[in-house]
């Protein structure tokens, strides 16, 4: 299996371009399958991620499913992009697509612009927190990342074991410089047992928090620090959505019938598909 790598500023700005036009045409009731298609055209060339998406759309006519073609190219996209979108897909998940990827487009966007490793955190675990994606699964995903390093990869894994049974803004205080500063002035000798993974601007944010809703300090350090925002979304359950959402699978099925009643004649130009070997030019 391939290295995941932090990839170029330039790919991040196009993968952010990417969902949100995937998240626009779609709402316009455009067969996502047609929409993979098209849209690696306009997508930078100089960029690995035409290549990404001609791959993502050869499973999606294949499987019917996005996120395998996510997770079967782990050296551009990352595990935790892979995971939003097969929760999406997930007839189970409360998470609807349209929010999947303009989550991802945030993200990428957030990339994109001096990411900080809080920051990033604190925007993908609200994403499991708020959409109740599943911890130990998201967490998984979140620790494969290559932005995080070890210091972090070991705080994930203190999260799944303590995740719902500790104060969650406890979880980043007694990680902050804010900590240490105030032991060392109990304890000049004091020396933390843990990494110090978040600033002292965290420290004390998470520390103002103590007791409240876990969704009180993630505002508070969007407001404060400039994190990004975790988008949300209202459930409507009128007659005209249902009308819409059916609308839209049928299509994405017409598509399919059409491209594999195509292939059957032998029209179909699989060459137009990308490889995920493709991809690794740039490293070569």
């Amino acid at each position: 299996m391939s290295t995941p790598t932090v990839l170029d500023r330039e790919e991040y700005i196009e993968q952010a371009y990417l969902f949100r036009t995937v998240r626009e045409r779609v709402a316009d009731n455009q067969p996502a399958q047609e929409v993979f298609q098209r849209v690696a055209d306009e997508l930078l060339s100089t960029t690995r991620l035409p290549y990404a998406v001609q791959f993502v759309a050869s499973e999606l006519k294949h499987t019917g499913l996005l996120a395998n073609g996510f997770a079967k190219l782990p050296h551009y996209f990352t595990a935790f992009q892979a995971f939003v979108i097969q929760q999406a897909e997930d007839e189970k998940s409360r998470l609807p697509m349209p929010t999947a990827f303009l989550i991802l487009e945030r993200e990428a966007a957030y990339r994109a612009n001096q990411p900080t490793r809080p920051g990033l955190f604190v925007y993908q675990f609200e994403t499991i927190a708020r959409n109740r994606l599943g911890y130990i699964d998201g967490l998984e995903a979140m620790a494969s990342d290559p932005f995080y390093d070890a210091d972090w990869r070991g705080y994930f894994d203190q999260l799944r074991r303590l995740v719902g049974e500790k104060d969650f803004s406890d979880l980043v205080y007694t990680h902050s410089e804010l900590f240490v500063i105030e032991e060392r002035r109990r304890n000049p000798a004091f020396e933390p047992r843990r990494p110090v993974i978040f600033g002292e601007k965290e420290g004390k944010i998470a520390k103002a928090s103590r007791t409240r809703d876990p969704l009180y300090l993630f505002a508070a350090l969007q407001r404060q620090l400039g994190y990004p925002e975790v988008p949300r979304y209202r459930i409507r359950d009128d007659a005209t959505t249902k009308m819409e959402i059916l609308q839209t699978k049928l299509r994405d099925l017409e598509m399919r019938l059409k491209l594999v009643e195509g292939e059957l004649r032998g029209s179909v130009d699989l060459s137009q598909f990308g490889k995920p070997d493709l991809l690794r030019e740039k490293d070569d």
